[in-house]
């Protein structure tokens, strides 16, 4: 399975959603693409899996190796 990633493109408040673990530009791992009710799970700066609107993302193409790559780096950091 392909790893995929996202760019974080907006941040709004949303109320009960905190935006505090996403910032502007950067990329994230995608967990799920379509988690219901216009959401999507992504790995943020918490290192862990949270649901996101997903009109705050859009989705980045890699090629295979640097997704790999990417991936080991960002698990690396929010160890």
């Amino acid at each position: 399975m392909a790893i995929k990633f996202v760019v974080c493109l907006e941040k709004k408040s949303l109320g009960d959603f905190s935006n505090e673990d996403v910032t502007l530009g950067r990329l994230y791992e995608l967990v799920e693409e379509d988690a219901g009710n216009g959401m999507v799970r992504i790995i943020d700066e918490s290192g862990e899996d949270y649901l996101y609107p997903s009109s705050w993302f859009e989705p980045i193409t890699l090629r295979d190796s640097i997704a790999v790559r990417l991936h080991d780096a960002l698990t690396k950091l929010a160890a």
